[in-house]
């Protein structure tokens, strides 16, 4: 039994180091990004690296925050990530209840489809997208980013609470029918509130999404007042000649912010989102 007992701690330790490991791995950009935007430019490009903590100067911080500039890019990126998920819960909400509750025809190849979608990389639509939206008159302003956005995280919204209705009872939305309930009220006040999880999972998951997103905001807002905080990232500090990596590591530290929050206050709902709805019983 000791013997036992002392393999088992052997192999404990062993995978308590393994993840410390990884952690440490994960964690080291955050760090040399905080780190780098403590610094001045020449003292982020020394060779040998420092990797030690030391603050520089934090002139970095000051640039950015007096800049209105760089305040114009996070107000985009926030108008822009914050209506793309309200638009997408309310319309993947209401659809994922349908293609749940009830039949229909080619029910199963709407679903195929809609997941198919996810294969198409965004490269592959950005041409035929630039050239449909510039007809609309959607380039240079928030709806036709928002929509663009919408489009690329609608269908695995709908695949991921579509999985979470499923997991409703049925009798919970016919005893509400008896008591006379409609179809609008049984998905409001009966099977929204027991997949929370789910919400909340699809709402990060399209926060992250929309917040990210370089590509549609690059080809899609060429103002500089319309341009949103990934871009503004890459055209700010990265110049034909000399490279701002100190104030490119500061705005991208800040980006991060937001971020690392939701992960932090909202990592409960974002583990039971993704993992209550894969099993029906």
């Amino acid at each position: 039994m000791s013997i036992v007992k002392k393999n088992i701690g052997i192999t404990r330790i062993v995978t308590y180091l393994v993840i410390c490991f990884f952690l440490l791995l994960f964690l080291f950009p955050i760090y040399w990004m905080f780190l780098a935007s403590l610094r001045d430019n020449p003292t982020v490009m020394s060779m040998p690296p420092k990797f030690a903590p030391s603050i520089t100067t934090l002139q970095n911080y000051v640039q950015i925050f007096s800049s209105p500039k760089y305040l114009v890019y996070i107000k985009n990126s926030l108008i822009v990530a914050t209506s793309t998920v309200l638009i997408c819960l309310c319309i993947s909400t209401m659809a994922s209840f349908v293609l749940s509750r009830y039949r229909f025809p080619f029910k199963k190849v709407l679903l195929s489809s809609l997941l198919s979608v996810q294969m198409f990389p965004i490269v592959a639509i950005l041409i035929s997208l630039f050239t449909f939206f510039s007809k609309m008159k959607l380039t240079n302003n928030y709806l036709g980013l928002i929509l663009a956005d919408i489009s690329m995280s609608l269908p695995l919204a709908i695949w991921m609470l579509k999985s979470f209705f499923d997991t409703v009872p049925r009798s919970l939305d016919e005893s509400a029918a008896i008591d006379g309930c409609g179809r609008f009220r049984i998905l409001v006040e009966i099977a929204f509130p027991l997949i929370k999880p789910g919400i909340a999972a699809v709402a990060i998951y399209t926060f992250l999404k929309s917040w990210d997103d370089y590509m549609f905001g690059l080809v899609l807002m060429n103002k500089n007042s319309m341009k949103t905080l990934p871009v503004g990232i890459a055209e700010s500090f990265m110049g034909e000649f000399v490279h701002n990596y100190a104030g490119m590591m500061t705005l991208a530290f800040i980006a991060s912010l937001p971020l690392l929050l939701l992960f932090i206050f909202f990592q409960r709902y974002m583990i039971v989102g993704l993992t209550g709805g894969a099993v029906k019983e």
